[in-house]
This record gives structure tokens, C-alpha cells and sequence, in this order.
């Protein structure tokens, strides 16, 4: 199925990520992604990896952790709905999930590697969803979604990730 979704597949809260994909294809999307990401964030210097743009806000390393993190909820939630399982899904607290995140052994190495695999996981599930499954509504605590728009929110999130590392991270 090669077109983004439509407005009705998803909570108005995700339109800000899924109007920044420009791809109609979630696979060439996420596809084209991962190369666009990994060419950008190898080569970062090992010291912007620690660097936060303002006080309160995260290190890049902990904001790509985040990216990896949503991802993968994301992922299962387009699973869930995806094989029908029709009971609503409960939401993703992204602040309790940084609190209890220990990134200090954490390397950009490790985590390009995390992101990759996750990529790749994704890649492979959105691959094998057929029209029906892509289709199909579930329940999100914001709203009801398609298991085509989250495939959307998961590349126009990465999107918004991209732009912020290259504005206020990398400037």
C-alpha cells in the first residue's frame, strides 16, 4: 500500500510527524532513513554525543536512546493492532522512561547498533503487514490509529529527531 494515511487514521496530536514524511511508501521511508541517520549521526564526534543545547534538556545520546525507545513501543503497538487485537492500548510515558535510563556505559557505537537492529525489526515487520493489516484500527490512549499511520508516526518522530540534532545539537 503506497500512500501516507489518511487524516482520519490517526490522532491530530501526530499530524505534525506524519505531514514531515515525504515518502507514500512506510518501508521506503524507513528504509531510506536508517542510511540518512546512520550518515549522519557516524560521524558525530565522540564529545556531542554527551552535549545537551540548554539546561533541562537531553544529551544527544539520551535523545537517540528516545528515538530507539518509541520506536520499538511504537513497533509493538502497530503489531498489536496489525493482528487485531482490538483492546486499547495504553500510553508511553517518555520522561519516566529517561528517568530510569542509565546511558553512562552507553557508546555511540552501541547505540547506532541498537538502532540499526530496531530499524531493521521494524522494516521487517511493515514489510510483511499486508493491505488489510495496514489498515486495520486500533486504540491508542490519544485516539484510534491505523497500523499504516503508526509506521508514519514512527519515521516523521524520527524526522523531528534528525532536525533537532542538526539545529541544536550539531550547530
Amino acid at each position: 500500500m503506497n500512500q501516507q494515511p489518511a487524516i482520519i487514521e490517526y490522532p491530530e496530536f501526530y499530524h505534525k510527524y506524519i505531514s514531515q514524511v515525504r515518502h507514500t511508501d512506510i518501508l521506503a521511508a524507513l528504509s531510506s532513513q536508517l542510511n540518512t541517520t546512520l550518515d549522519l549521526l557516524n560521524v558525530v564526534p565522540d564529545d556531542k554525543w554527551e552535549f545537551s543545547y540548554a539546561p533541562n534538556k537531553w544529551t544527544l545520546k539520551v535523545s537517540w536512546i528516545h528515538v530507539i525507545d518509541t520506536e520499538r513501543v511504537f513497533a509493538y503497538r502497530a503489531l498489536r493492532i496489525g493482528r487485531g487485537d482490538s483492546t486499547p492500548l495504553a500510553s508511553f510515558d517518555q520522561n519516566l522512561f529517561v528517568a530510569n535510563l542509565d546511558a553512562t556505559h552507553r557508546t555511540p557505537t552501541s547505540i547506532l547498533e541498537e538502532y540499526q537492529a530496531v530499524r531493521a525489526a521494524t522494516i521487517h515487520l511493515f514489510k510483511h503487514f499486508g493491505n488489510e493489516e495496514l489498515l486495520r484500527m486500533g486504540t491508542l490512549a490519544a485516539g484510534v490509529a491505523s497500523t499504516r499511520a503508526i509506521g508514519f508516526m514512527i519515521a516523521g518522530h524520527e524526522l523531528h529527531h534528525l532536525q533537532l540534532t542538526k539545529e541544536k545539537y550539531l550547530s
